[in-house]
């Protein structure tokens, strides 16, 4: 028991530390190009690809990261089958995270990510509507979708949790892959 309290606090502060070198590579603009979000995840050496996994799960999770960078960075460094395998499970990683932390935390941690009116304007819809789960996987499967909010907000549905996370599974490769090929085309 000791064992894994020990574990848990260490994993912890690991975690904590790594956010805050992120946040501060925000403020020090290293996510304002392709190159030099390159050159940030590049320094992380052997660990790169651990690095923009977690910065793409977080990117979800704090929407004003911005995810694009690193689907070309992934591209670009690992080639399109590294930097697609890098940016689906951290963005699939972060899309699931954004769904439990809306689930758990509701209404007011999404109208404080994203603006009131657009909550409130979907939130009528899809109660209404019989095919928001046919409107969330095809979202997920194509490009410029606004990814981050409906992950959020389809945990303020009564969407089952398998469902959800069998959408992003199954629905978010194909966008993702179509970046990574594009931009290691570039």
């Amino acid at each position: 028991m000791k064992t894994k309290k020990i574990l848990t606090v260490i994993v912890t502060v690991f975690f904590v530390l790594f956010i805050s070198f992120i946040l501060k590579a925000y403020f020090d603009g290293r996510f304002q190009s392709v190159e030099t979000f390159s050159e940030y995840i590049k320094g992380f050496g052997l660990l790169a690809p651990f690095a923009l996994v977690v910065v793409q799960a977080l990117q979800v999770i704090f929407p004003v990261l911005p995810g694009l960078a690193g689907c070309a960075a992934g591209a670009v460094l690992f080639g399109s089958a590294g930097g697609f395998w890098c940016n689906y499970i951290g963005i699939s990683a972060g899309s699931i995270a954004a769904f439990f932390l809306a689930r758990k935390y509701g209404v007011k941690l999404v109208e404080k990510l994203f603006s009131k009116e657009k909550y409130e304007k979907y939130s009528q819809w899809a109660q209404k509507s019989k095919s928001y789960i046919l409107f969330l996987f095809l979202g997920m499967a194509l490009p410029l979708f606004p990814d981050d909010f409906f992950c959020y907000f389809s945990g303020l549905t009564k969407m089952q949790a398998k469902k959800f996370a069998a959408i992003i599974i199954v629905g978010k490769p194909w966008c993702i892959l179509a970046y990574s090929l594009a931009f290691a085309a570039i």
